[in-house]
C-alpha cells in the first residue's frame, strides 16, 4: 500500500491511497475527515458541481481553458504529433444558449451524463472523480483494469463497441451518450469523424503526448470541466504533484547513478524510449542514468541490437516490458543473456499489477500516478532511499 500514499503535508492535502481501485481516504486533522467525505462521496453537491473561476494549468502544454462568465472555453493545442491546428470546444451549463463562436468550435453541453471512452487511460480519471458511474461503452473493455469499471462491465452496463478502428456505430448511437472522448494519432479522425456527423460530440484527449510526467497527470483537469468536477481534480492533482515532488526532492543529492537499459528487440530493431521522452524524464528524476539520456528526441528510437549492446552491455538495470521470467527472455532472443543485468538478475518488469481480464495497470493508472512510477524507480535504482515502499508496477523477472 505503500506504492499509493500521497503524503499529507499542510492541513489541506489528503493523504489518497488506492487498494483493488477503491478511494481510502486518510488526514491528520480529525476535523477534516468530514469535509474530504462530503467533497468525495457526493454528499454535498452544492460544492462538487461549483466551477472554480479559473484553471490553473502548470505542467501540461497540451490544453488550455479560459473561463468567460458561465462558459468555458477548451482548447486542445496539441490534438496529434506535428498538429499545426488545435481543437476548440465550447462548454455550455445546461439551460443556456451558447454565445456565438466560429464554426469549427464544437460545443458541449455540460455537466455531461454519460459518456464513451476510447482509451483505458481515461477510466483513473472516472475513477478519482467519483464518476464511473457515468461510463457507458469502450472499444474492447477487457482491456480496463479499474475494478470500478469492471463491475460495471460485468453488470452489462458498459457496452463492449469492437475494435477501437472499427468501433460498432450503430451500438455506439443507441447509448445516446452525452460525450465521447477519443484520441488520435493524425489529423484524420477515422471512426470519430464518423461519430461526429450521428451528432455526438467528440473530444480529443491528448495527454500522451506530454514530455512531463506531470503534465500527463494533470490532464485528470481537463476531464473534470465536462463533469464540473474541477476542485476534486484540483486537490487530487497538488496531492500527486506535491509527492512526485518530494520523492524527486530526495534525489537531489545522491551520488552515484546506477546505469539504465530499456525495452526489447522488435523486429530488426530495438525500441526504447528517446532521450526527452516521458520514459526518460522519469528516470532521470528518480535519479537513475539512463544510457540514452543525451539524445534529443522525444518519440522512440529505433536502434540495432550491435548499437544497443555496444553501449549497454554492462548496465547496471534493465527495464523490459512484457517479459515474467528470464527464461521467458531468453526463449525470446538468446543473445539478452550476453547483457550484465540479465547476469545479476536485475531486470524488471512493469507487470505487476493485471486487471481480471489481463489489462495492464501500468498503461492504464500510470498515466494519472507518475508519483508511483517514480517510487518504484526510485526502489529499483536507489532502494535505500524508500525502505518502506514496495513495488507497486514494476516487478523483478523470477
Amino acid at each position: 500500500m505503500a506504492a499509493a500514499r500521497l503524503t499529507t503535508v499542510s492541513p489541506f492535502q489528503m493523504i489518497f491511497l488506492r487498494k483493488n481501485d477503491k478511494a481510502v481516504l486518510h488526514v491528520k486533522h480529525g476535523w477534516l475527515v468530514l469535509f474530504i467525505f462530503l467533497v468525495f462521496t457526493h454528499c454535498s453537491k452544492k460544492t462538487e458541481e461549483q466551477s472554480v473561476p479559473s484553471i490553473d494549468i502548470k505542467y501540461a502544454k497540451g490544453f488550455s481553458v479560459k473561463k468567460d462568465g458561465d462558459f468555458t472555453w477548451v482548447t486542445v493545442n496539441y490534438p496529434y504529433q506535428g498538429a499545426t491546428t488545435a481543437y476548440q470546444y465550447l462548454l455550455v451549463p445546461k439551460g443556456k444558449t451558447a454565445p456565438s463562436h466560429p464554426a469549427n468550435v464544437k460545443v458541449v453541453e455540460v455537466p455531461i451524463e454519460t459518456i464513451v471512452c476510447t482509451s483505458t487511460t481515461h477510466i483513473p480519471h472516472l475513477d478519482y472523480l467519483g464518476v464511473t458511474d457515468k461510463l457507458v461503452g469502450f472499444p474492447s473493455p477487457d482491456y480496463i483494469s479499474s475494478e470500478k469499471a469492471r463491475a460495471r462491465i460485468d453488470s452489462g452496463l458498459v457496452q463492449d463497441l469492437g475494435i477501437d478502428k472499427g468501433m460498432n456505430l450503430e451500438l455506439l448511437y443507441t447509448l445516446k451518450a452525452s460525450m465521447v472522448m477519443g484520441y488520435t494519432m493524425s489529423a484524420d479522425l477515422g471512426q470519430l469523424k464518423k461519430v461526429e456527423e450521428m451528432g455526438i460530440p467528440v473530444v480529443i484527449n491528448g495527454e500522451y503526448l506530454e514530455g512531463d510526467p506531470l503534465g500527463r497527470a494533470e490532464w485528470i483537469k481537463f476531464t473534470s470541466l465536462f463533469f464540473g468536477k474541477e476542485k476534486i481534480a484540483d486537490s487530487v492533482f497538488n496531492a500527486i504533484e506535491t509527492e512526485y515532488k518530494s520523492t524527486r526532492d530526495k534525489l537531489a543529492s545522491v551520488g552515484q547513478k546506477p546505469s539504465v537499459l530499456c525495452g526489447t528487440v522488435y523486429g530488426d530493431a530495438w525500441f526504447m524510449p528517446g532521450g526527452q521522452n516521458y520514459a526518460s524524464t522519469l528516470l532521470k528524476d528518480a535519479g537513475n542514468n539512463y544510457l540514452w539520456a543525451s539524445d534529443s528526441t522525444h518519440g522512440w528510437l529505433e536502434i540495432s541490437f550491435e548499437s544497443v549492446y555496444d553501449r549497454a552491455k554492462d548496465a547496471d538495470l534493465w527495464i523490459v516490458g512484457a517479459f515474467d521470467t528470464f527464461e521467458q527472455l531468453e526463449a525470446a532472443d538468446q543473445r539478452y543473456a550476453m547483457f550484465k543485468p540479465f547476469k545479476t538478475k536485475e531486470v524488471y518488469n512493469y507487470n505487476a499489477r493485471l486487471g481480471a481480464k489481463g489489462g495492464n495497470d501500468f498503461l492504464e493508472l500510470g498515466y494519472l500516478r507518475p508519483d508511483i512510477i517514480l517510487k518504484d524507480l526510485v526502489k529499483i535504482g536507489h532502494p535505500d532511499l524508500l525502505p518502506d515502499h514496495q513495488l507497486y508496477f514494476h516487478a523483478k523477472l523470477k
